[in-house]
């Protein structure tokens, strides 16, 4: 018969205690903190305080107390460490604008050259501006449909799945200023009715569609996979067609987890409007064109980059803000 052998209890009737951190760790942590002091003053003071506490616990023999100062040291240590290095770079930087006589900044960011400009810039921005909101209308309502068409069921829509999955290999394989050139300038010259009347702006918004469609046609078909394929199983089982399962219970529940990375794609499109000048359109880095040669300076095209941050960082922003968020809901936090 097997049996278990108890552990005879120490120090009237206590638990062993916990043994003692490795000096090694106590050690690395000075070292650190050491370090810490020398390139960032600050945070290394604070990680000397918290290796004090830790000697003091240590001298007391209070464990507990020394692991978390030892840890509490290290951070602080660390701290400092990446407060140098980020200081290194920001030092880096401001070597490189003021190098030679501050030749950087009189190149790309003088002020009169881009206040001079401000106006057609900003006009030229303006098309960007509405090329990007309507495109991402069109690319979702698209995407939707493209998405939805490929994940039909049954065998009578397996030609169309097929011509939707060529479609989106097709455009995803393809470079998007190709997309531009051959429908921007191609399609004019075929003669066809409606295609070949397109104006440049409408060119570029068809050729922008046509190519973030395919990529965006993934991500919605993505996160409708992302519902529990319970939700389908009980909603057809309520006598709901496919069509209407998806319009009422997977993609409700789908949009939820398909806003961030509709919308990290999205700020890649509002950079991509900077291409459609190769094809005619009038926009904020063709006017930047005209600026530069008129003034032979580059400011100008700083000055569109400006107009585009202005824009990007906020979204890039808004989607952190919406990962973060659907995480804690999925967690539970909220």
């Amino acid at each position: 018969m097997s049996h278990v052998e108890a552990v005879a209890p120490t120090d009237g009737g206590l638990p062993p205690a916990v043994p003692r951190p490795p000096r090694e760790k106590f050690r690395s942590t000075v070292v650190l903190a050491i370090f810490g002091t020398i390139l960032f003053l600050p945070t290394g003071i604070l990680a000397a305080i918290e290796l004090r506490r830790a000697a003091r616990a240590r001298a007391e023999g209070d464990v507990r107390r020394l692991r978390t100062h030892l840890f509490r040291g290290r951070v602080w240590a660390l701290t400092s460490l990446g407060f140098a290095a980020a200081l290194v770079i920001v030092g880096f930087g401001v070597l490189i604008v003021t190098a030679n006589n501050h030749a950087v900044w009189t190149v790309f960011f003088d002020p009169k050259v881009i206040a001079d400009n401000f106006g057609p810039l900003l006009a030229g921005f303006w098309v960007n501006v509405k090329l990007f909101l309507v495109a991402e209308v069109a690319i979702l309502v698209w995407s939707v449909v493209v998405a939805v068409v490929r994940d039909l069921p049954g065998r009578p829509a397996a030609p169309l799945r097929f011509l939707a999955i060529v479609y989106i290999d097709v455009f995803r394989g393809l470079p998007t200023m190709l997309i531009l050139l051959v429908i921007g300038l191609g399609l004019p010259r075929t003669g066809l009715p409606v295609v070949s009347g397109l104006s440049n702006f409408e060119s570029a918004l068809l050729a922008l569609t046509l190519n973030y469609g395919a990529y965006m046609a993934e991500t919605v078909r993505a996160g409708m996979h992302s519902v529990h394929p319970g939700q389908e199983s009980a909603a057809r089982s309520l006598g709901l067609s496919h069509l209407q399962t998806l319009r009422r219970v997977i993609l409700p529940q789908a949009i939820r987890n398909m806003i961030p990375p509709l919308l990290n794609g999205f700020i890649m499109l509002q950079k991509d409007t900077a291409l459609v000048s190769v094809i005619g359109v009038v926009d904020a880095l063709s006017q930047a064109q005209t600026s530069a040669n008129y003034t032979a300076s580059l400011a100008p095209y700083a000055g569109v980059a400006m107009f585009y941050l202005v824009i990007t960082i906020p979204s890039g922003r808004l989607s952190d803000y919406l990962i973060a968020r659907n995480r804690a809901k999925t967690l539970g936090k909220v």
